[in-house]
């Protein structure tokens, strides 16, 4: 009689596989899942039964690399998103390789080392670019009359989401990865080629549904900063290509003489209403000592990467006692935090602190706090002047340290002039401006419900 699991053991703890099911390696991870048991069909296929070739790129340290205008992108795991999209916000550079020729279109590229959860995320080149890949990415020709290079694409994102790869990767020095031989050896359902070209159509038709969604998004998004302007009665100076320019000595900002904070500085200057003094109405870093709190007290902490860039919100806190708070930045709800360092700041990183436990809170000392003096002035307000485009770009002329360190000095808030509507006429904008984020929102999330009900709707297909 075979054995079999007593009932009253947890079934998601414990789980039994047969000797004749071994396939030559003893890892448990590996057969808890029976995800890539259910792709073992009669028409699974080694992967390198349908492919031509598999090679990984080079590696460059950064003495190794260059810069845009004398060099090539090199594709590193950054360059592929969670939905196995090339993307190119954040580029590496390397020169011209006379023994290394470029990636080919059509090539599916697929990431072999990376964090274990990771390993596995998988894009695929569809235009002609001149780019080379990284150590990290195995670049895999297919063999067009066995297999679709998309549906490839696909289904090695299919099993990644499925943590095939989770459980197939080595694991080293906190990194995982995929063996080339491995990689090769990978069994893949290859239906019949018409097949593969409908589940590629289907996937392909949801991304560019989501597509124009992300584009309408962002273009609402977009839109907030001219609508300010609007509203404000400002009006931005033409760009002058002027080489010298004549500016008084009583307009220089706290004694700083560097030419470009004059000549390509942005004064918000207001038709409609009075232009103030930021500082005047406004604390920058006030002191916030926790009062009536002790030592085991919760408040809440907001390290930098939990503030969303796009819609300049907290996606999540968590709690520290007040005793583990030292060398924090402080806060307490209401306060605005504005990210100083670079590139936190130019990307929009910051946020109104709302909802704080026991009504304090601390987070990286790289936040500027600044907290209204009267309620004259809004602190949504403030927050959206601050967040505009083009205030980012002028603070970023305040820069000061070292390069990849670099941090907007207080001076710029210090002296930052804004203009003053009355307190109705600024709700009536921060109103307006939170419908906006709020309709650019549920685009998004309509954009990536398509994607997800796209992907669902692959793996059935696949299923058969």
């Amino acid at each position: 009689m075979p054995y079999s699991v007593p009932k009253n053991i947890d079934p998601n703890k414990i789980f039994l596989v047969n000797f004749s099911e071994l396939e030559g390696r003893l890892d448990p991870i590996y057969y808890a899942s029976n995800f890539l048991h259910r792709f073992t069909q009669s028409h699974s296929v080694k992967l390198k039964d349908v492919c031509v070739s598999f090679s990984s790129g080079f590696g460059a340290g950064k003495d190794e690399q260059t810069d845009e205008k004398n060099g090539y992108i090199q594709i590193r795991p950054t360059n592929i998103n969670n939905n196995g999209e090339l993307v190119f916000d954040k580029n590496v550079f390397v020169p011209l390789q006379k023994t290394v020729g470029f990636v080919e279109k059509r090539t599916v590229l697929f990431n072999n080392t990376n964090s274990q959860e990771l390993v596995g995320k998988t894009a695929i080149l569809l235009e002609e670019r001149e780019l080379y890949t990284s150590n990290h990415i195995t670049s895999i020709v297919v063999d067009e009359t066995k297999a679709n290079a998309e549906y490839i694409w696909i289904i090695l994102n299919v099993y990644q989401r499925n943590k095939i790869f989770f459980s197939l990767c080595t694991n080293w020095n906190n990194q995982s990865g995929i063996g080339l031989d491995l990689l090769q050896s990978l069994k893949i359902p290859v239906p019949p080629l018409h097949i593969q070209q409908q589940i590629v159509n289907v996937y392909n038709a949801a991304l560019s549904q989501r597509k124009k969604k992300l584009s309408e998004s962002k273009a609402k998004l977009a839109s907030i900063d001219q609508y300010l302007l609007g509203e404000l009665g400002i009006t931005l100076p033409e760009d002058s290509h002027e080489k010298t320019f004549i500016i008084n000595y009583k307009d220089v900002d706290g004694g700083r003489l560097d030419p470009s904070i004059y000549k390509n500085g942005l004064k918000l200057i207001s038709k409609r209403y009075d232009n103030v003094k930021l500082s005047k109405y406004a604390f920058i870093n006030p002191s916030t000592p926790y009062r009536k709190l002790t030592a085991d007290t919760k408040i809440s902490f907001v390290p930098m990467e939990q503030i969303d860039e796009i819609y300049s919100e907290i996606s999540f806190m968590e709690d520290k006692k007040v005793s583990e708070s030292t060398g924090y930045t402080r806060f307490m709800d209401g306060d605005l935090l504005w990210a100083k360092i670079t590139p936190c700041m130019q990307n929009g990183k910051s946020a109104i602190a709302r909802n704080l436990s026991n009504g304090y809170g601390c987070g990286s000392t790289e936040f500027f706090v600044l907290r209204p003096r009267s309620n004259e002035l809004s602190i949504e307000y403030i927050h959206n002047i601050l967040h505009m485009q083009i205030v980012r770009e002028t603070a970023m002329l305040y820069f000061g340290g070292s390069a990849g360190q670099q941090r907007v000095s207080s001076s710029f808030l210090e002296k930052f002039n804004l203009p003053l509507p009355p307190l109705f006429k600024q709700r009536e904008i921060v109103d307006h401006i939170s419908a906006i984020r709020a309709e650019a929102k549920v685009l998004e999330q309509e954009a990536n419900a398509i994607l997800e009900q796209a992907k669902k709707k692959v793996e059935e297909m696949i299923l058969g």
